[in-house]
């Protein structure tokens, strides 16, 4: 029997850039950025950056989808980027043959808000709950997997999916990452001292730390024998996640396991033939260091690196899945985009990294990200043609 391989068949992205991986790609080409700086939003004391979305602009994006009151802003942001990632090809996702697999670091936490309490006495606050809302929007009542490990989540959602299907568990897995800002979440990070209220800077020097971002995005994995794949085909090859457990909120110094995800799913391929890693990157001092000496230790220090937070902000949940995506579309346009914020590099580890658009040689790619909690996860694309 001819081996089977995990390849991607649809996906989308609902930004503040847009909706499609298209229009978002071709946003971040262009150099534009959803980060806009905020003074009193939420009633919030300090100032800080992020990427909102245009309620006026969502809204008429929710009523164009059908979307009544029965689904939060966090549930229809997931329905939204995936009916649009289904519709690519329609795809019937209906049968228990199919696996959803929905990751996020909050859900419906700004339900908490809620000045009527009416949220605090019912399940509306799970996870599992939302999900099983999503997936049943979509004709599925299999019970869907939810994913919650920080801002490893939408990288993990994607580890799992390859997974199952490499189990033979399901035919088609639809990985949806969302997640939304809310003054909890913001005044959270806020008390972290880890926001900066200028636009992030990953790996210069003048770095003053993280903007937030929100977003949803989703992609569509089948298993295809290798007669079955084509040349505009990404393949999923290799994945690790590793738990350092170093500390609650801070990397660790040595990246003991962003290193030892690199490594594994490096094993058997020549780092020249990498095009790039699209690194986590997030503007904090500690992590943008922490990733530069993974990098050397995994002996990757001239490859091409970015960082996409410059344009979306730190989207939590939904980032390693948006950042999958976009740099997907780079690469089959030929290029390693820029890190927007980047001038003079401020980590002690020489990294190979530009703020404009490079070319790119291979379609290899690598996505590496880490979170709180000392988890780390790295993931391994080529395109075969």
């Amino acid at each position: 029997m001819e081996a089977k391989m995990v390849v991607k068949v649809a996906d989308s992205i609902l930004s503040p850039l847009g909706l499609g991986s298209t229009e978002n790609y071709n946003a971040v080409k262009s150099g534009r950025s959803a980060l806009k700086r905020y003074e009193g939003k939420w009633g919030l004391a300090e100032p800080f950056v992020a990427s909102c979305f245009d309620e006026d602009v969502l809204a008429d994006i929710f009523d164009r989808s059908g979307l009544g009151d029965d689904y939060t802003r966090f549930e229809k942001m997931a329905i939204v980027a995936t009916a649009h990632a289904l519709g690519q090809k329609a795809i019937d996702v209906s049968g228990c043959d199919t696996k959803f697999v929905i990751a996020s670091t909050k859900g419906n936490v700004h339900l908490l808000a809620d000045t009527q309490k009416k949220h605090t006495d019912d399940d509306s606050l799970s996870l599992l709950t939302a999900a099983r809302k999503i997936a049943k929007w979509f004709g599925n009542n299999t019970p869907p997997l939810v994913i919650s490990n920080a801002c490893v989540s939408g990288l993990y959602a994607q580890i799992e999916a390859m997974r199952i299907l490499q189990a033979g568990r399901a035919e088609t897995v639809v990985v949806i990452a969302a997640d939304m800002l809310s003054p909890f979440i913001v005044s959270g990070f806020q008390a972290f001292k880890s926001v900066s209220d200028e636009c992030c800077r990953p790996f210069d020097c003048e770095r003053l730390g993280l903007n937030l971002g929100e977003a949803a995005a989703c992609m569509v994995f089948q298993n295809k024998s290798k007669s079955e794949v084509g040349e505009s085909d990404w393949v999923a090859v290799s994945s690790a996640v590793f738990n350092d457990a170093y500390h609650i909120s801070h990397p660790s110094k040595s990246a003991e396991g962003s290193y030892r995800a690199l490594t594994k799913v490096m094993e058997g391929i020549d780092p020249e033939l990498i095009s790039m890693v699209n690194l986590h990157g997030t503007a904090t001092m500690f992590n943008d260091e922490m990733e530069a000496v993974a990098l050397e230790r995994a002996g990757l220090s001239n490859i091409p690196v970015n960082s996409l937070k410059g344009y979306f902000g730190h989207t939590l949940g939904a980032a390693g899945l948006l950042e999958t995506l976009v740099t997907m579309s780079a690469l089959e346009d030929g290029i390693v985009l820029g890190t927007r914020g980047f001038s003079e590099l401020g980590v002690s580890r020489k990294i190979n990294i530009s703020a404009g658009n490079r070319k790119a040689v291979w379609k290899r790619f690598i996505k590496l990200i880490s979170g709180f909690g000392g988890c780390n996860a790295a993931m391994m694309y080529e395109m075969i043609g």
